[in-house]
């Protein structure tokens, strides 16, 4: 029996997550493993719309900061659907608390980087093993430009998207023998919810392309990246930002 082909994709009910899920499900026709915290609406609409191109989309509901959340649903998951198999990762989700770093509290600290490097932890462990024995297997870091080059009131999250690029480099070096590929995407200015308050103008100016980017043009990347076209690119972070910050 030909075994089920998922990508399991953190984050994956709105925005640049959203993108991403559709992207993989047109693209290479895999079936999407659709992570999420809270927005149980926005999943389902997910959901109906990589239904619609008669593939499978399982919900699962957790926070990926939680380690024995992480362990159970995945482990639930992977009995249920023994004839599956998760070849792509994207790690996705994760959250802003942003402030002066004299300010910051350590639930504003905390909270951002458990989101986004104890989450890449839990979820990329959870499912590495099983993409080591299959010597295949591809995992999409999500990181940001302010992890590259560091951003005025977000210390919490350059700290927390500058580890997950760091660990990126090493993961990819340790694993690269078992065919096993790791990369990140760092995005800069990209219209989703996390933007709809920024002064849109006063950005502009200051990018290149004098626009901000679309989930889309993110999500079409990180396609590239899950395809057997990229099989010669590990260890890498791709800036895509309109000429921003390179």
């Amino acid at each position: 029996m030909t075994k089920k082909r998922f990508a399991l994709v953190t984050g994956g009910s709105r925005g640049i997550g959203k993108a991403i899920c559709m992207a993989l499900a047109r693209d290479h026709q895999l079936n999407i493993l659709l992570n999420y915290r809270s927005n149980d609406q926005a999943a389902q609409l997910v959901k109906q719309e990589i239904e619609a191109l008669n593939l499978s989309c399982d919900l699962l509901k957790f926070d990926v900061a939680n380690a024995s959340e992480v362990s159970e649903m995945l482990s639930a998951w992977k009995t249920e659907n023994k004839e599956s198999s998760i070849e792509v990762l994207v790690n996705n989700a994760g959250i802003s608390d942003d402030g002066l770093f004299i300010f910051m509290s350590k639930d504003s600290w905390n909270s951002v980087l458990e989101t986004s490097l104890q989450g890449f932890y839990n979820v990329t462990q959870s499912v590495l093993k099983d993409m080591l024995r299959a010597r295949n297997g591809r995992i999409i870091n999500m990181v940001s430009l302010s992890g590259l080059k560091g951003n005025a009131g977000q210390v919490n999250y350059s700290a927390a998207k500058g580890a997950v690029i760091a660990a990126t480099k090493a993961l990819a070096q340790e694993i690269g023998k078992r065919k096993v590929t790791v990369n990140a995407v760092a995005p800069g200015f990209i219209n989703t919810e996390m933007t709809e308050d920024f002064d849109a103008e006063k950005y502009k100016q200051l990018i290149p392309l004098n626009r901000f980017g679309d989930p889309e043009e993110v999500a079409s990347l990180v396609s590239f990246l899950a395809s057997d076209r990229s099989s010669y690119i590990t260890g890498e972070v791709i800036n895509i930002n309109g000429g921003l910050y390179s």
